[in-house]
């Protein structure tokens, strides 16, 4: 499993992390302090605290994989 930080902002940051994580053939989870949702799940994601930084949770041991998704969620890490 790898993970990464990111922040989303707007709805539309939203949309996009959903659209992302909906094209992984694995699972993506989105953690904020102790809760944890499916990050394929628009309402999952929308009903996390956006205020603070999430981790991305990639459940899956391709490096590749993990590598794809990682540059795609450039434009959500936190630095």
């Amino acid at each position: 499993m790898k993970s990464v930080e990111i922040r989303i902002n707007t709805i539309n940051d939203i949309r996009n992390f959903v659209d992302l994580a909906s094209r992984c053939s694995f699972e993506v989870d989105l953690a904020s302090a102790r809760y944890t949702v499916n990050g394929k799940s628009i309402m999952g994601v929308a009903s996390l605290d956006k205020s603070k930084t999430l981790t991305v949770l990639m459940h899956t041991d391709s490096d590749a994989d993990c590598a794809d998704f990682i540059a795609q969620l450039k434009p959500f890490m936190v630095e």
